[in-house]
């Protein structure tokens, strides 16, 4: 039953970045990323400052941290928006 609802069949009609994006814009899941980033470094930035006792290491971090997060986010949340499940 689960597996039936997260496989998409041949047979129905697959989705579609059109019909995709009437569930949640492509440009709310960026600002969503955004907003989420700068809680999540902030938080990193502090964890790194106390690890490593060195502000300008932190900021590093917390930069790095910030890039790559948002971008997986914002992939990970497109991809949840074509799952049907739980919808």
């Amino acid at each position: 039953m689960i597996t039936d609802q997260l496989i998409i069949k041949r047979n129905k009609e697959q989705s579609t970045y059109t019909k995709d994006s009437t569930s949640e814009s492509p440009k709310r899941s960026i600002v969503k990323s955004i907003s989420w980033r700068i809680v999540g470094t902030l938080d990193t930035i502090l964890i790194s400052w106390v690890v490593t006792g060195t502000l300008s290491m932190a900021f590093s971090i917390g930069l790095v941290e910030l890039v790559t997060k948002m971008v997986l986010y914002f992939f990970h949340e497109r991809i949840w928006n074509s799952i049907k499940w739980g919808k």
